[in-house]
């Protein structure tokens, strides 16, 4: 299946994906974030209703998929590596959890494209490689469920001239991270149907 499609939609409804990772490791000094207990609620409903959660796309996310088909064939030609486009992968032992990677490469890589808005961002991205620990759940998870060893996590802005238009970082697999997030995912899944099944009881007694 094609990303961005109905039945893509369907796929991802009620699971825990790789946009989401994020959000379910989040914590603050007091323990975990309101975007987790946003997000748990959010796939709750999801498994409730049946219906993926409608999200809204702003100017910077439309931005991000046009320039997707672009910033892969930038990544082809500067690596001379092929990227195989996937539709969603959903993990081999856990079915409520699953990704949706930007591209396979060879027999153990992936890539993962983003195309950022701010140009102050890219450039931070050339200068560090910041982006490899900003989007560290979602590409440790894709590792995981996608049973890959790396991830070329790559910020591609074509406004920058020849050569700046890439800041790749090279990201492997972290075990530590990767048994983390597993644990975190069972953990958030029991919670999801406590409150699937409390809902339901709320809906009888209506």
């Amino acid at each position: 299946m094609n990303q961005g499609t109905p039945e893509w939609f369907a796929a991802r409804c009620g699971k825990f994906t790789g946009s989401r990772f994020a959000d379910l490791m989040a914590i603050t000094k007091s323990g975990p974030s309101a975007s987790r207990a946003n997000l748990i609620t959010s796939i709750a409903l999801e498994r409730l209703t049946g219906q993926p959660e409608q999200t809204y796309e702003n100017d910077a996310m439309r931005r991000g998929k046009e320039l997707e088909p672009i910033a892969r064939g930038a990544y082809e030609a500067h690596t001379g590596d092929l990227v195989t486009e996937v539709g969603f992968i959903v993990c081999r032992d856990l079915n409520f959890v699953g990704v949706s990677p930007d591209g396979l490469v060879d027999d153990d890589g992936m890539v993962e494209l983003k195309c950022p808005a701010s140009q102050a961002k890219h450039l931070a991205y050339l200068r560090d490689g910041m982006h490899a620990l900003e989007y560290r759940w979602q590409v440790q998870g894709q590792l995981w469920v996608a049973e890959r060893e790396w991830c070329d996590v790559t910020s591609f802005d074509p406004r920058f001239p020849d050569g700046l238009q890439l800041a790749i970082a090279r990201v492997t697999r972290d075990e530590k991270a990767i048994k983390e997030l597993r644990e975190a995912c069972e953990k958030a899944n029991d919670e999801v149907s406590a409150i699937v099944e409390e809902l339901r009881q709320m809906k009888e007694a209506a």
